[in-house]
């Protein structure tokens, strides 16, 4: 998943709550301008609402990362072109009661399964940076 939590009372605004939550469990310290835009709200499992911020890390070989280890596992990234290939998406469709429920995009990367809201927000951010492309 990305970097995320709730907001903090310091905090002011969705952004500066995704700005802190990415430098406690990245160790990457980023500033507004490096933000893009903020995505509509998404609703989680638990009927929260969750405001998924777009930022410009610059080039990925430019950053050094210190995971917080009691929030992140492990980290990994994924190429545009990678996230392009039809071979690499798919749809997980859910049942509810025994009846459709709903369905939900899935990335696939070897050992990597990029599911859930996760999914959701790759998959908003690939229709707003490449339309017409995804």
């Amino acid at each position: 998943s990305f970097p995320g939590g709730k907001r903090d009372p310091a905090d002011g605004d969705a952004v500066a709550t995704a700005l802190r939550e990415t430098r406690e469990e990245l160790g990457l310290v980023l500033g507004p301008p490096n933000v893009w835009g903020q995505l509509r709200l998404l609703p989680d499992r638990q009927g929260q609402l969750v405001a998924p911020v777009v930022a410009n890390l610059g080039p990925l070989e430019d950053l050094t990362l210190t995971p917080n280890p009691d929030e992140v596992e492990e980290v990994f990234t994924l190429p545009l072109a990678h996230l392009l290939r039809e071979e690499n998406q798919g749809y997980t469709h859910f049942r509810t009661a025994g009846r459709y429920g709903y369905t939900l995009p899935v990335f696939l990367n070897g050992p990597h399964r990029v599911w859930g809201l996760t999914a959701i927000v790759t998959e908003l951010t690939l229709e707003l940076l490449l339309p017409g492309r995804y």
